[in-house]
């Protein structure tokens, strides 16, 4: 597989960072991610992800984007209400880089979906506002070792890890259980720096650069600008992950 004249042109700035090169550029290329959820943390996630130039980016979202999102979901404006946002987000994503592959998957992830919709993705972004449903996901990253890449948000504040087990915890190591679905408060800005952060992570880890937050949770306080990592442990007794 080789870059174009195009792309090489349009990922230049990105490929004299050292180590990346045309290479990591390669990697990138070949490599399929699954996004899961086109909302307050998608929308970042997938625009910097496509920009990058990602190959194939799997989006997974069965709602419709409503005018109280607009402030945060980026990837769908006032034109798009009452559209599936998966295939919003589509629409969003193949003007901002036509070289890349994009896959709207406009189901809900259950225990009965999620591997079909995975399918054979490299990586998985979770960008969703539920726990429920994030346990789904980390139930199939544990048996399919896939990494995960955990990120919330509320209000001005947010956190993110690395999940790749058996070296990590898994997400129910670090939180057992969900939390009641609720109305929560946030701003655009909060699932921006986040969001972010996490295309970061999956960047590094699909070219092979730098350090994943592994073993750690990374918090972001909007409102005094701090961010702290808390080191995360295995629950030796954890019935998702423990060998």
């Amino acid at each position: 597989m080789t870059l174009s004249e195009k792309e090489l042109t349009r990922y230049h700035r990105q490929m004299i960072i050292s180590h990346w090169g045309e290479s990591g550029q390669k990697k990138l290329r070949t490599s399929t991610v699954f996004i899961a959820g086109a909302g307050g943390l998608g929308s970042p996630v997938a625009i910097y992800l496509a920009a990058a130039g990602i190959g194939t980016i799997r989006i997974c979202d069965y709602g419709k984007p409503e005018l109280s999102n607009l402030n945060r979901q980026i990837l769908h404006g006032e034109q798009d209400i009452g559209i599936n946002k998966a295939q919003s987000a589509n629409e969003t994503l193949q003007d901002i880089n036509p070289h890349v592959t994009v896959e709207p998957l406009m189901s809900k992830i259950t225990e009965e979906t999620v591997g079909e919709l995975v399918g054979e993705s490299d990586i998985i972004l979770d960008c969703l506002d539920n726990f429920p449903t994030r346990h789904i996901l980390n139930r199939h990253a544990v048996q399919c070792s896939i990494p995960l890449i955990h990120a919330g948000i509320h209000g001005l504040s947010g956190q993110l890890t690395f999940i790749h087990t058996p070296e990590t915890p898994c997400l129910n190591c670090i939180f057992p259980g969900s939390t009641p679905s609720e109305i929560f408060p946030v701003v655009g800005v909060t699932p921006g720096v986040i969001g972010l952060l996490e295309a970061t992570e999956a960047i590094k880890w699909l070219i092979g650069i730098g350090k994943n937050l592994k073993g750690q949770l990374l918090i972001w306080d909007g409102e005094e600008m701090l961010f702290q990592k808390v080191a995360v442990k295995k629950d030796p007794n954890c019935p998702i992950c423990k060998q």
